[in-house]
This record gives C-alpha cells, sequence and structure tokens, in this order.
C-alpha cells in the first residue's frame, strides 16, 4: 500500500506530472488548460483519504482523472464558446516539431487518448481498456483507426508534395 503524504505527493508530481500535462495537451489543445488539469489532478490526489494497492494503481488513477478533467473542461468549452477554434490553436504546442502532433491534436478524442496512452506512455491495449473504460475490441479498433487516421492527415497536411 502506498500511503498518501506531503512527501509522497511531491514524488507523485514529479513521477507524473510531464506525463499527465502531455497528454492533457493533447485533449485539450492549450497549455494553460493543461496546466489546470494537471493541478486540478494532483488537488484530487492529495485529498484522496484511501491509500494505492500499487505504483500502477497510482497511475492509472492519476491518467484516470486527469482525462476525465480533461473532458469535464472540453463540455465546459463547447457549452461556454468564449475564445475561437483559431485562438485556441495558436496556443497549441510551443516547440517546433514535424507536425505530429498538430495532426494528433486534430483526431477526434477518443483516437488521440489511446494514441497517446499506447504511443507516448507505453501502455499496452488491456491496460489502456481498465484506464480509459472502453473494452479492448474498442481500443484495439480505436488504436487501428486512429493510426490510419493520424497517417492520412499527416500526409494531406504536412508532407509537401
Amino acid at each position: 500500500m502506498i500511503l498518501l503524504t506531503n512527501g509522497c505527493a511531491r514524488e507523485a508530481v514529479e513521477k507524473y506530472g510531464d506525463m499527465l500535462y502531455r497528454i492533457c495537451l493533447v485533449m485539450l489543445k492549450n497549455s494553460a488548460d493543461a496546466e489546470d488539469a494537471v493541478q486540478e489532478t494532483f488537488i484530487k490526489y492529495v485529498q484522496r483519504t484511501t491509500a494505492f494497492d500499487s505504483e500502477g494503481h497510482e497511475k492509472a488513477w492519476l491518467i484516470t482523472v486527469a482525462t476525465n478533467k480533461c473532458r469535464d473542461m472540453l463540455r465546459y468549452r463547447q457549452r461556454h464558446k468564449t475564445e475561437s477554434e483559431e485562438l485556441l490553436q495558436g496556443y497549441f504546442i510551443e516547440q517546433h516539431d514535424s507536425g505530429i502532433l498538430e495532426a494528433l491534436s486534430e483526431l477526434d478524442e477518443k483516437y488521440r487518448i489511446i494514441l497517446v496512452l499506447f504511443y507516448v506512455e507505453g501502455y499496452k491495449i488491456d491496460q489502456i481498456s481498465e484506464i480509459t473504460g472502453v473494452s479492448v475490441s474498442a481500443v484495439k479498433m480505436r488504436l487501428s483507426r486512429g493510426r490510419k487516421l493520424l497517417r492520412e492527415k499527416y500526409r494531406k497536411e504536412y508532407i509537401v508534395a
């Protein structure tokens, strides 16, 4: 059992903070919102009164809470349109890269989160199924379709022929 203490929270931030930020950034396409989602995730972590069964349980719990927070923020954004999509796109990804992240960000959320968990975070299909709450076959299908959509979008928009 992993006990929750301030030292434990600090270790969790150091250990999982970057990973959670990347997941939230891909989902929200906005660095400020991604930072807020990660911060709120760790607030829930500190407020949690029960212990985790293992390190894997802790990591999966953090990812689940972060993705749920991102979904809440996206729903709120959809209901309360305050900023244009172009402005939000302007905040997305400050680093220079080959366009893969931009193409990934344009995919539907159900494909984005599966691709990030599989390729970036290295989770196995059954673990992704457990984290996201969808069946193993649905994860496999979303992974397959997500790859295909990403390949098409990247080739179409980012490779100059």
